[in-house]
């Protein structure tokens, strides 16, 4: 029989979209920074560029994998390197209620948070080696993954996203502040380390 288990994986990847990682730190982030409205650009990017390695993975990537292991051995510390960065700017950001809005990271940002997750990649893979039976069509299995993954994106990364700006009103310019963004930044680089020891989901 073939085809996607849609609502078990729905099961699954809201476990994964919905809790702390790289990208919704990214977007808790941006929202305290800049405040709701101003990050809806960069929630749009975050969403869409997922987009940006489910296909890939879905026609054939996994078999280049295999082929070209160091490229990916390469891909995976560079990705690592860029969590880490971004872990470090979080950090050393700084909330102020009414900023320039015009700073705020837009769609373009967004869109290479997710290729650049190790934690995204890992997601992926898991769901089309576990709830895609064999023999499903290329296609349909693909699709499948990319609406039900975009649908939840939809859903949960704006709440992040609005989390950060009413956290930020209630931290902004306490000593709280730096407490605040030092532990989204915490949490940014233990959920990639997770991944990458061995906490890759099944």
């Amino acid at each position: 029989m073939t085809g996607v288990a849609a609502l078990p994986f729905l099961i699954f990847a809201a476990s994964q979209v919905g809790t702390p990682g790289p990208a919704n730190m990214a977007l808790m982030a941006t929202g305290a920074r800049f405040g709701f409205r101003a990050a809806l650009p960069f929630v749009a990017g975050v969403a869409l560029g997922k987009q940006l390695i489910i296909w890939p993975i879905g026609f054939g990537l996994m078999q280049l994998a295999q082929r070209v292991p160091l490229a990916f051995e390469a891909l995976k510390w560079a990705s690592i390197a860029y969590i880490f960065w971004l872990a470090w700017k979080v950090a050393n950001l700084r909330l102020t209620a009414g900023g320039d809005m015009s700073e705020a990271p837009g769609f373009l940002a967004g869109l290479w948070v997710h290729p650049l997750n190790p934690k995204a990649w890992a997601m992926i893979v898991t769901g089309f080696t576990s709830f895609v039976a064999e023999g499903t069509p290329v296609l349909q299995a693909t699709a499948t993954i990319a609406a039900c993954l975009l649908a939840l994106q939809l859903l949960l990364h704006p709440m992040w996203t609005y989390a950060g700006d009413r956290i930020a009103h209630l931290v902004a310019g306490t000593p709280a502040e730096r407490y605040l963004m030092w532990t989204l930044a915490a949490l940014t680089v233990a959920s990639v380390l997770l991944v990458l020891l061995g906490g890759e989901t099944r």
